[in-house]
């Protein structure tokens, strides 16, 4: 089971969708899986927030949807060295509320869809998929389909580019 930390800064979103998000996660990590008692963090920001952390950690001055902080990437030639009992901290996802209410309102969707979208779409980073090229996005894009249809959490109108 995954251990999962979600902070709401925003104070806006409803339990409902806190505990969607958590059930969602625990069940991505289940079908991924991923290592018992893994740690993640997911914190729900404003948009000013997350602009302030994409400037300062990807130099990039806008805010964005989703950030995720990976703790456990080796580099090249890193030999892992790891207590077998202490959790696995698998990262931070930082997700922007109100990029969310635009993105769902542009795509047609639900705001708990799109939550859950970026919440599995960041945590997915954090395992070290990526959509650099076609093949990688294709795939990272079925994982996370597959995923949030088992919540019903289908995609309608128009989808992520």
């Amino acid at each position: 089971m995954l251990e999962l930390d979600l902070m709401d800064e925003t104070q806006t979103l409803s339990e409902e969708a806190i505990k969607l998000v958590e059930k969602v996660l625990t069940s991505a990590g289940e079908q991924l899986g991923v290592k018992e008692g893994s740690e993640v963090s997911v914190t729900f920001v404003t948009n000013d927030a997350i602009q302030e952390i994409n400037k300062t950690y990807r130099k990039k001055d806008m805010p964005t949807d989703v950030i995720s902080f990976a703790m456990e990437e080796m580099g090249e030639g890193e030999i892992e060295i790891k207590d077998a009992d202490l959790p696995t901290l698998l990262g931070d996802i930082i997700i922007s509320v109100e990029r969310t209410t635009e993105q769902a309102a542009s795509y047609g969707h639900t705001f708990e869809r799109e939550l859950c979208f970026l919440a599995v779409h960041g945590f997915l980073h954090l395992l070290g998929y990526d959509h650099g090229t076609e093949e990688e996005e294709k795939e990272m894009f079925s994982i996370q389909e597959t995923i949030l249809q088992a919540f019903g959490l289908k995609r309608e109108g128009h989808e992520h580019s």
